[in-house]
């Protein structure tokens, strides 16, 4: 059973906006602009971490979040929602770190159910190495094209876009929960 299209032009254009956004949407072009300057931004660090440390730009975030992390040990299920990945793909990125000595994983000696990401020695090195190359993208690619103005606009808007869609309150744990006394 189809349903029958729209007759009038203003029944047309609310059913076209009701399935895709137009150009003249309110909004739009600063959502394009957003896109673009996100991909084109991630993209340039991505090859320059890859060309000076053999690195990718997943890989450098993960292990700043592990470096992060209290111990320098972080649950993969907590991994994952921070370097915004699906468990496949943050096993795979671990796979990667680990096989180079980067990181290692362990049980959770509390919870035989968990995994930790534990960066080694070797991983703070590397992440220490990349970590130039990349701030100094960041200044090249994002600080030095914005004034103080914009960084602080641009700051608390996408500020208030990440507060109002983060995840619901549910324990991550950050590690493993602390064994019983």
């Amino acid at each position: 059973m189809t349903t029958p299209a729209p007759t009038n032009t203003s029944s047309r254009v609310a059913a076209t906006r009701a399935t895709a956004p137009v150009a003249d949407e309110p909004g739009i072009g600063a959502w394009r602009a957003f896109l673009q300057a996100h991909a084109r931004i991630t993209r340039r660090l991505d090859e320059e971490l890859q060309a000076a440390h053999g690195l990718s730009l997943a890989e450098y975030d993960a292990l700043l979040q592990i470096a992060h992390a209290p111990g320098h040990r972080v649950r993969m299920n907590v991994l994952a929602n921070r370097v915004l990945l699906s468990r496949s793909g943050i096993t795979r990125l671990v796979d990667r770190l680990e096989s180079d000595g980067s990181v290692e994983r362990v049980a959770c000696s509390t919870d035989a159910r968990g995994q930790e990401a534990v960066l080694t020695k070797a991983g703070l090195e590397r992440l220490r190495s990349a970590g130039g190359t990349h701030l100094e993208g960041v200044r090249r690619y994002f600080f030095e094209r914005l004034d103080a103005d914009d960084l602080a606009s641009i700051e608390g808007s996408l500020g208030r876009l990440a507060g109002a869609l983060e995840p619901d309150s549910r324990p991550t744990h950050e590690g493993c929960p602390p064994a019983e006394a």
